[in-house]
């Protein structure tokens, strides 16, 4: 085989490894996009099996972490890239960190369901668990398809969803802890929903990171704490 075949062989293989590992972190990500909303209808529908099932499956989800990190350092190992390639496997690294905190807490939203339908009392705060878990789950859809798409405008339109996502965030907390104030027998009851709402917020966060690092892959620039 002559140099210049054996470099075209070469780039051919580094670029099935890079869609590969970009394949998988999809993968992962519809499969946590999946558990938070299994996650999210656990507590609206008081599902303790659905919630069980959750709980179960977010061992899946960290599998699939450790997996594409270690396919992520072969590649960084044997093909040494550079500029924008090198850029696209960091990338990975970090959002494969941030969908895994996205299982964790869809695990924690799962474990509070549990404990919720175990529990008799009012539908108070049912109503801001639905409207937040709609808007995180929004967020990060879009912010996958921003990710599959390479679109640095989609991210940047998606990043702006975090602040209506906070904004709802501290009305539920307000509104939750009055609630607890005027009938203290539902203070266990609305702490877990408390529990919940949080780990919304941490969502979208989370899903922020994700616009974050879009942007960075593709026009080499860190947003970040900006």
């Amino acid at each position: 085989m002559d140099k210049k075949k054996f470099e075209n062989h070469y780039m051919k293989q580094f670029d099935e490894e890079l869609e590969e590992i970009r394949t998988r972190l999809m993968e992962m990500g519809g499969k946590v996009e999946q558990q938070l909303q299994n996650a999210i209808r656990a507590v609206a529908e008081a599902d303790s099996k659905l919630a069980e099932d959750v709980i179960r499956e977010e061992q899946r989800v960290d599998d699939m972490e450790l997996d594409i990190d270690e396919a992520c350092i072969l590649i960084i190992a044997r093909r040494q890239p550079a500029a924008s390639d090198l850029r696209l496997v960091m990338m990975v690294t970090k959002a494969v960190n941030d969908l895994e905190r996205i299982g964790d807490e869809a695990k924690k939203i799962a474990n509070h369901a549990v404990i919720l339908a175990s529990e008799t009392g009012t539908s108070e705060g049912y109503t801001e668990v639905r409207h937040l878990g709609q808007s995180v789950l929004k967020m990060l859809g879009h912010a996958l398809d921003a990710f599959a798409r390479f679109d640095v405008a989609a991210a940047m339109m998606t990043l702006e969803e975090d602040k209506q996502i906070d904004l709802d965030y501290k009305t539920a907390l307000r509104e939750l802890v009055t609630y607890m104030m005027e009938d203290p027998r539902s203070i266990s009851r609305v702490i877990n929903i408390l529990w919940v709402i949080r780990s919304l917020e941490r969502i979208g966060d989370h899903a922020k990171n994700l616009c974050e690092q879009i942007v960075f892959v593709v026009q080499g620039k860190d947003i970040r704490h900006r």
